[in-house]
């Protein structure tokens, strides 16, 4: 998803715009994604070329690099002036437009996979997952599928008609288990396995993605439709939650706070975040890239209070940044 604008109005209405998509993208990530990024601002040796601001969300991947998520850059005047991209005002004078564009991109399917994705294959979230949950018919006999496949088409039914994206899987190509790992592999949230015996419990077997092996099954899960669709349901937003925990979990437990360029090159040679006040020069900032791989992701608006001491010149500092390793 790109954008941009080209406004008549004064510099802080660009900002105001900027400010506003990265507010966008952040709460998609956390909402929709289940990613927990950090939004902030980026140094000057970060900010795109051309632009007088460059904002930015930062996501860990389970690797434990940055992945800049998407941006939103506030351009002011300086595109315009070059490409004399200009407008007649109410007084009838041609004036520059400002600009502002932002951007997500493939780059973000990338980190959906990278946040969540276990050796299984793919774990999606069920907000955004095209298919939330899969149905696994089983029989052995011939006369038992006719039964089970009306059953299946009932529960489908229900689920569809509650507005939840399911799928059946009736190919007599391959087996039960093959299916149970291929849904595994696509991070369809949910699986509902259903066969003879359930058939005749009018009940269904339900697995979570995010849970595996027995701890994630629940058996006896009645047919009864308000009953089902209200587990389903509930389910897909526990996962969802799930998903989104376990990814703050992961991140907050790899960003260390360094008061030393010491301490940062240790966390950063651990494959881990730092995070410490930060005033020194554009030069400090490539000494620290050239020295350590790591760059500034950005300088996050969610700010510690009190005062600070830059950790790499000791002079004060207004503001903490983060340092990782990235793409």
């Amino acid at each position: 998803m790109k954008g941009s604008n080209a406004l008549s109005s004064a510099p802080f209405l660009n900002t105001l715009q900027a400010m506003q998509m990265i507010d966008v993208y952040t709460k998609f990530a956390y909402e929709q994604a289940a990613i927990p990024v950090i939004p902030g601002r980026k140094s000057r040796v970060e900010t795109f070329a051309g632009a007088d601001r460059t904002y930015t969300i930062e996501a860990m991947m389970g690797d434990k690099k940055a992945l800049q998520a998407g941006t939103s850059h506030n351009l002011g005047q300086n595109f315009s002036r070059a490409f004399e991209t200009q407008f007649m005002d109410e007084n009838g004078q041609l004036e520059h437009v400002w600009q502002t564009s932002w951007a997500i991109s493939t780059r973000f399917v990338g980190g959906i996979i990278m946040t969540h994705g276990d050796d299984a294959g793919l774990m999606l979230p069920p907000r955004i997952a095209p298919i939330q949950v899969v149905i696994v018919p089983i029989w052995k006999k011939g006369d038992e599928k006719g039964v089970v496949m009306e059953a299946v088409a009932s529960v489908q039914n229900t689920l569809k008609e509650a507005g939840i994206r399911v799928k059946v899987d009736d190919s007599e190509l391959r087996t039960p288990g093959w299916k149970f790992n291929f849904y595994e592999m696509k991070g369809v949230p949910i699986r509902i396995e259903l066969g003879p015996r359930d058939v005749k419990n009018r009940s269904v077997v339900l697995s979570r993605r995010d849970v595996p092996g027995k701890q994630g099954k629940e058996f006896g899960i009645s047919m009864e439709p308000s009953i089902l669709v209200d587990h389903i349901k509930g389910r897909l937003e526990e996962i969802q939650a799930s998903l989104l925990q376990k990814a703050i979990t992961f991140r907050d437990s790899n960003i260390v706070d360094v008061n030393s360029y010491g301490e940062l090159k240790e966390v950063i040679s651990e494959g881990k975040w730092a995070r410490g006040p930060w005033s020194a020069s554009d030069a400090d900032e490539l000494k620290v890239k050239e020295e350590t791989s790591a760059t500034i992701r950005c300088f996050p608006f969610d700010q510690p209070e009190g005062a600070k001491k830059c950790f790499m010149t000791g002079n004060p500092a207004d503001e903490v940044a983060i340092f990782a390793k990235s793409y």
